[in-house]
């Protein structure tokens, strides 16, 4: 049993959880990428689903008192919607294409942050609501829509408490009502449950690591490092899209 589980593969997933709690949008923008490199795509959405429910209740526990729950209401309804339609086209589009545009969007946009670092987009009504619907639309498709949520609340300049906790409320929701659907799509494949306890205490433990260091991260550097986060995610997924 233990012979076909990879070790690289489990901590890589560790790192994906550290750097994704780290940046305050989950791990899956890290882990979709590296799973690639080890399952095949339908594999890597039920595994990535599964992984984040762990990873996800572990923020919520940890950073509750920073829970919005006006941005959770108004970013995560449109989020669990979308992540539906995404889920049920994921059996029938190309997602090559739309890896392109997602990577061009996260670096074009992350980018755009970063040179003009007081630009602030307020959490409105209208600008939660795109955000949660292209975040949950990619993830139910391309298995991430993190990074898509990420840019949306670097924007509105949340403290990280509220970023890590609402995020991850979010996050929660979208994974519950995607591991359903990809349950129906036949994404959850028997061969590769034998990684979910494994990644069920990589979610807990790589949370509790994430929220250590975030302690030696400065309020007003953490938007600047989860931005450089997403750049660097929106170039590796580029170039991974492009060299398949």
């Amino acid at each position: 049993m233990f012979q076909k589980v990879s070790l690289f593969f489990l901590l890589l997933a560790m790192l994906a959880e550290i750097a994704g709690t780290v940046g305050g949008f989950g791990s899956s923008v890290f882990f979709v990428p590296i799973a690639s490199f080890f399952f095949d795509f339908q594999s890597v959405l039920g595994l990535t689903a599964i992984f984040h429910l762990s990873s996800n209740i572990s923020k919520i526990a940890l950073f509750r008192k920073g829970l919005d729950k006006k941005l959770l209401l108004n970013i995560g309804v449109p989020s669990v919607v979308f992540v539906i339609i995404g889920g049920l086209l994921s059996n029938y589009l190309k997602t090559y294409i739309l890896e392109i545009l997602l990577g061009l969007f996260l670096t074009i946009f992350s980018l755009l942050f970063l040179i003009k670092k007081n630009l602030i987009v307020k959490p409105e009504l209208k600008e939660s609501i795109i955000g949660g619907s292209l975040s949950g639309f990619t993830a139910g498709l391309l298995g991430t829509g993190g990074a898509i949520r990420g840019i949306t609340m670097a924007a509105f300049n949340l403290e990280k408490s509220v970023f890590i906790a609402t995020s991850a409320a979010i996050d929660f929701s979208i994974d519950f009502t995607r591991t359903i659907v990809y349950f129906k799509n036949g994404y959850i494949h028997e061969h590769d449950l034998i990684y979910v306890p494994f990644l069920f205490v990589i979610g807990l433990v790589g949370t509790y690591i994430g929220k250590y260091i975030l302690k030696f991260i400065p309020q007003e550097r953490f938007k600047q490092t989860s931005l450089i986060l997403i750049l660097l995610i929106g170039i590796v997924m580029l170039i991974q899209t492009i060299l398949k």
